[in-house]
Order: C-alpha cells, then sequence, then structure tokens
C-alpha cells in the first residue's frame, strides 16, 4: 500500500461518516498481531490522510477485554501513523463533570486483569517509560480542537480503566473516586501503553456520557444512557477532528517517537529471530 498517513482516530464507526472527507479507502491489514478490530478507513479530511479504526468492530461486537489492542496499534503503525486521537466515552468521578462534557485527561489508573499489555516478550524485554502516558503537545491540540467547538471541556485528571463489561458497582465508584480518580472507562489501557510501545503520541477525548453509579440524585449508568449521550456528541466529535487536523502542529519535540530508546534491555545477542522478525516496525530501528 502506498498510503501514509499521520494520524488516526480510534472510536465509533459513526465518527468517518462526516462531511468533508474524502477519497475514503478501507484497509485490511495482517499484524503480527492478528487483524484490527475492523477495517481501517484511510481518508483525505482537511487535505490531510487520516485514518479511522472502530474500536469495537462494525456494529460494536467486541467486548473491551476482546479489543485487539496490540493488532489494532501495529496496524496504524504500518500505515505511517505518529499520533493516535482516543475518542472514548467515560463516567464522571466529579460533580464538576457533567454529562456532555468533554475531558482531556492527563493520566491513567490500570485496574484491569485480563489483558495483554504489551508487544514484548518471547525472548526480548522492554521497561517502557509511562509516567506520564498521554503526549503532552498532542493533548493541548486536541483541547483547542475541542474547545473551538463551543463544548465544555476540562482538561486534567485521571482516567481510571476498569475491566468490563458491566459497569462498577457503588463500593467501587466511590473508591475510585476516594482514590482521586477523574473518569472512569473501560478501553485506555493497555491502548495508551501500547502506543508508547510504539512510539506513538496518543492523546484521548473522552466524552463523559454518566455520573457512573456514586451520584445520588442522578440515575445510574445504563447503556441507553451512554448512547444518547455520545449520539449528541458525535457532531461534536465531528468538528473537533476537523479543528485538529485543519490546524495540526509538526511532530513536537516529545519524547514519544523515542519511547524505546532506553526501554530496551535485553542482549540482541540471545533475542530469537523469530521475535527480532515479529517486531521488526517497532525495533528495527534499535537493532541494526
Amino acid at each position: 500500500m502506498n498510503e501514509q498517513v499521520s494520524i488516526a482516530i480510534i472510536g465509533g464507526s459513526g465518527l468517518y461518516h462526516m462531511p468533508g472527507l474524502e477519497d475514503a479507502k478501507e484497509y485490511n491489514i495482517d499484524t503480527p498481531f492478528g487483524r484490527p478490530s475492523a477495517p481501517i478507513i484511510v481518508g483525505t479530511l482537511e487535505g490531510t490522510r487520516i485514518a479511522f479504526l472502530a474500536r469495537h468492530g462494525s456494529g460494536h461486537h467486541l467486548t473491551p477485554t476482546e479489543v485487539p489492542y496490540r493488532a489494532n496499534i501495529f496496524a496504524l503503525k504500518s500505515l505511517g501513523v505518529e499520533r493516535i486521537v482516543s475518542i472514548s466515552a467515560c463516567g464522571s468521578l466529579r460533580e464538576e463533570y457533567a454529562p456532555g462534557h468533554i475531558v482531556i485527561p492527563e493520566n491513567i489508573f490500570d485496574f484491569t486483569k485480563d489483558r495483554i499489555r504489551t508487544f514484548f516478550g518471547d525472548g526480548l524485554v522492554a521497561h517502557v517509560g509511562v509516567a506520564d502516558p498521554f503526549c503532552s503537545d498532542l493533548s493541548d491540540q486536541v483541547e483547542s480542537a475541542v474547545r473551538k467547538t463551543g463544548a465544555v471541556t476540562h482538561r486534567g485528571g485521571s482516567f481510571i480503566t476498569i475491566e468490563g463489561p458491566r459497569f462498577s458497582t457503588r463500593a467501587e465508584s466511590n473508591t475510585f473516586r476516594a482514590w482521586g480518580m477523574s473518569i472512569v472507562g473501560m478501553t485506555a489501557s493497555p491502548e495508551a501503553f501500547l502506543a508508547r510501545e510504539a512510539e506513538l503520541c496518543y492523546a484521548t477525548m473522552a466524552h463523559v456520557t454518566d455520573y457512573d453509579v456514586w451520584h445520588e440524585s442522578e440515575a445510574p449508568v445504563s447503556v441507553e444512557m451512554v448512547i444518547q449521550t455520545l449520539n449528541k456528541n458525535t457532531r461534536i466529535a465531528q468538528d473537533a477532528i476537523h479543528n485538529l487536523v485543519r490546524g495540526l502542529k509538526p511532530v513536537s519535540a516529545c519524547q514519544c517517537g523515542h519511547a524505546l530508546a532506553s526501554a530496551l534491555i535485553t542482549d540482541r545477542k540471545v533475542v530469537p529471530r523469530e521475535t527480532l522478525e515479529k517486531l521488526d516496525l517497532l525495533i528495527g530501528k534499535y537493532f541494526k
């Protein structure tokens, strides 16, 4: 394929049915970690080639645990993607983060239990740094793009990822609040960590759909509640993507693109050839 796509959006399939997207093509990409959640749609928006991937598959048939996170990130990397914007639904754990608001979080708390969190293993060890899992430069640009839509926007806070697919109990929700978490969702982990291992800039546009189950004067979260808010916010997300791409700045001097430079600890002489070949897209420049 001849595509060179610098930015990708991971979210719902409705996002790429937007005005102004031209010359769209569909790609089914095989990776060493299987196929992505859905075919990747690549089109031209505001003069820039941009990729879209439906995280839960066409028709939303994959649970948060079943999402093939490694295949998704690897496939986008193979297209030349350097930056990923995740568009996610989330529950609010703060009074001031109301349904319909948008949050650009600054950190992640991984509370999942059953997911593969790394590309590495099979004879090659990497300890990637994720003290700040979101790219601050890309998050700045996403925040600016969202604010231009007029949506109520919050910057900061910690995004706790639960396993799902069930929603939280009241005890869990109140515990997350006591821990100082700001929003809760089911897909930020390991997606953000894999993006860092793939040396991609990653930021999240989190759409608050509910108050989870802690709020005494609000109804507990339900699928109907989530869908209603997401449908209302689809246009906001589309407009924000237009704004982002229209004003997209070159990749900054952030360290995302060099995350593996000091992370690979295994002596090359003992790394199996099969592992080197499988991960060449990610590590080739460090094992020449």
